[in-house]
């Protein structure tokens, strides 16, 4: 079965690319979570090193912890084990 991102996820992804107040690294990860909707697409290695280090940190809020998780969780390897 592949994995897709949920509907509620996109729906927080559009939300972040809409907004004149979101931060770069939210746009790069909804970006990600958007291109992986409704299609088999995966993340990418320099995108897993994002999010994981995204994940890792205690300075991002928890709408960009989401978007990470979910880009992680489209992914075929795991950045976090590197």
């Amino acid at each position: 079965m592949t994995k897709q991102t949920s509907k509620a996820m996109a729906s927080t992804a559009a939300k972040v690319m809409g907004s004149k107040n979101s931060s770069d690294i939210q746009r790069k990860l909804a970006g990600s979570v958007l291109s992986q909707t409704g299609n088999k697409k995966t993340t990418s290695e320099n995108m897993e090193t994002v999010a994981s280090q995204v994940l890792q940190s205690n300075k991002y809020s928890d709408i960009t912890k989401g978007l990470a998780a979910s880009a992680l969780s489209q992914s075929t390897k795991k950045a976090w084990e590197k």
